[in-house]
């Protein structure tokens, strides 16, 4: 009798919450007892029929591709909309605090690569709590930091790094430092750090490898300040610049696909990891069409769309990255360690402060 009872459950198992013909790719791939919960997602997002995201990476066009895959996925139709609007990393953090401050929500989700104003979003009680199916693949994000389990994950991380125009430069420095006095001054750019929250950053976590000398040193190469990463690889193009200090491998890679002769470097000595920390606002107008927006970002599908157009570094376990040289395994690279949870407003204001003081004294 109880051999017969448990092979009927086994049976019963097996047959559980069965695929139907009408079942999009995402249900048809997930576990058997998470279909119905999907579905009804699915189901209510189709009503909300938008989700409005905005971002400090993705380009246009990256967008576009991840998008038409997204519909496909989850089977919406082409009328469902994804607002996606790319922002200076300031840009997002203003028009979030505006929205929360107002009480009126109007985006759905955001993601920017600063994890301490993520944390104070949290600790506000602006960032809904939500458990991605694909969050059991991101604990070793978690635990460096990059993420913050049930309400951020990373949907990528990225560097800025030394880059030049190989047309017009013979740079075979492989650490921070052989930058220092490798083209003429006023012929290299740095990140504008107290007008971009990412530079900031960067520079803070860089600081504790190379310390205050190495950028006075910096500072007398007479660096130009760029904000933004579209206009630091411009600028090398165009032969502005010889060399940009902090330059994006995602920048370069767009580009080298463009015809350019783009290269940088990920510095033997250290390199800074910024986690692209993605949430979605607890008061998000459709937080159904949210969730699924997440979670085909954080899956093998999107990670993969964000490695090779974007360059962006998975922080996905056992994630293989398309595209390694411009966005290599995480474990291949030499990082800088920094605990983000112990950077709050008080640091970020002397780190600026600090900067101002080497570069525009």
């Amino acid at each position: 009798m109880k051999t017969w009872l448990i092979a009927g459950l086994l049976v019963a198992l097996a047959f559980a919450q069965p695929a139907k013909a009408d079942d999009p790719p995402a249900v048809l791939a997930a576990d058997p007892a998470d279909r119905d919960a999907l579905r009804a997602t699915i189901a209510a997002a189709k009503v909300e029929g938008v989700v409005s995201y905005w971002d400090a990476v993705i380009a246009p066009e990256t967008s576009d591709e991840m998008v038409a895959l997204f519909l496909k996925t989850y089977g919406l139709p082409a009328s469902f909309a994804v607002k996606h609007t790319l922002s200076p990393t300031l840009g997002v953090v203003t028009r979030v605090e505006q929205e929360v401050g107002s009480g009126n929500v109007t985006i759905d989700m955001a993601s920017l690569a600063s994890a301490p104003w993520v944390n104070g979003l949290v600790k506000a009680g602006h960032v809904l709590k939500y458990d991605s199916p694909e969050a059991k693949h991101y604990d070793a994000a978690y635990a460096a930091g990059l993420g913050l389990k049930s309400y951020y994950t990373p949907n990528g991380a990225y560097a800025f790094v030394p880059a030049w125009n190989a047309d017009t430069l013979d740079f075979k420095g492989k650490t921070w430092k052989d930058v220092i006095g490798a083209v003429p001054p006023g012929r290299i750019s740095i990140n504008d750090s107290p007008n971009s929250a990412t530079g900031l950053l960067s520079y803070m976590g860089i600081r504790q490898l190379l310390g205050l000398d190495y950028f006075q040193a910096l500072a007398k190469m007479k660096p130009q300040f760029i904000v933004r990463s579209e206009q630091t690889a411009e600028r090398l193009v165009n032969g502005q610049d010889l060399m940009a200090w902090g330059g994006s491998p995602g920048r370069v890679l767009q580009y080298n696909e463009k015809g350019a002769n783009l290269k940088f470097i990920f510095p033997e000595d250290g390199t800074l990891l910024l986690g692209n920390a993605t949430f979605i606002l607890a008061n998000a107008p459709h937080p159904n069409a949210a969730k699924l927006w997440m979670d085909f970002q954080l899956s093998v599908a999107g990670q993969t769309i964000l490695s090779k157009k974007e360059a962006l570094v998975s922080t996905r376990s056992g994630f293989t990255s398309p595209l390694p040289e411009y966005a290599p395994a995480i474990d291949s690279l030499k990082l800088i360690p920094m605990d983000w949870s112990k950077i709050g407003p008080e640091e970020i204001k002397k780190g600026k402060i600090e900067w101002q003081s080497i570069f525009t004294p």
